[in-house]
């Protein structure tokens, strides 16, 4: 095998040469004869480096660069995002789960909490709303009757004075109901609505009632669920939410939208 000689090598070799020559006065105009060993071996460096050169920047031989870790993060956060976004924006049942029950009451549809119109129960003749109660003192269970039109009115007039005020939130008296007084044993706020199974919530008796903030989170979504409203955010923001569904669907052409 030919060694290989570097090509600066030879050049200063070939330097050399030439000032030897100036040196010794020879100013013939022969031209300079340089050694055919150097020539070759500066030949065969010259071809190496382009060989060389040849096989670094070819197409074929060169790799596609890794996908930095970053791009790779970046690419499934946003398939985790939009997932996320596709599986929040579904609202479906659960399995078993359908929107039509048995009316729980004769005020109530056959549509989770949902109720029929003011207009609706009176030409119907339902003029009186009822719903169970228990004391928190005595335990005694009975019943509340309320006249939905007398009932309706409170409720309604407090909505037109001070929604504005409300500011999409329910005001403390809302929040933290006054509850009747028991019949039998006297005493002052402390009958309850009993709530069993969020399907059969009485909801007309606890809106005229003003009771509906004795509901728990959960179930005060769950009519906004049913309903179709945004049921995100504190409690006092869903409460109001309620109310003022409730009293939409007794009077849809009343000044109650959300």
């Amino acid at each position: 095998m030919t060694s290989s000689i570097p090509f600066d090598h030879i050049n200063e070799e070939h330097e050399e040469l030439l000032t030897l020559q100036l040196s010794t006065g020879n100013h013939s105009t022969r031209p300079i004869q340089q050694s055919p060993l150097l020539i070759s071996t500066a030949s065969q460096s010259l071809t190496l480096f382009a060989a060389t050169n040849f096989l670094m920047t070819s197409p074929q031989n060169s790799n596609p660069p890794a996908p930095s870790a970053s791009n790779h993060e970046a690419s499934a956060a946003g398939s985790s995002r939009s997932s996320r976004a596709r599986r929040s924006s579904a609202q479906t049942l659960r399995e078993g789960k359908t929107e039509d029950i048995p009316a729980p009451y004769p005020w109530a549809t056959t549509k989770r909490a949902q109720v029929y119109s003011r207009r609706y129960l009176l030409s119907n003749g339902i003029k009186k709303i009822s719903g169970a109660v228990q004391c928190k003192k005595c335990d005694q269970k009975y019943e509340i009757e309320y006249d939905l039109e007398q009932k309706f009115e409170e409720v309604a007039t407090y909505v037109s004075q001070h929604k504005s005020a409300m500011r999409d939130r329910a005001p403390a008296v809302w929040m933290t109901p006054t509850l009747p007084d028991c019949k039998f044993c006297g005493q002052t706020n402390c009958v309850k609505p009993e709530m069993d199974k969020k399907r059969s919530i009485n909801w007309l008796f606890l809106l005229l009632g003003q009771m509906l903030g004795m509901c728990k989170l959960n179930e005060l979504k769950y009519f906004c669920k049913h309903t179709k409203n945004h049921r995100t955010g504190a409690k006092d923001r869903v409460l109001y939410l309620t109310y003022l569904g409730l009293l939409k669907q007794l009077e849809p052409n009343g000044p109650f939208d959300i």
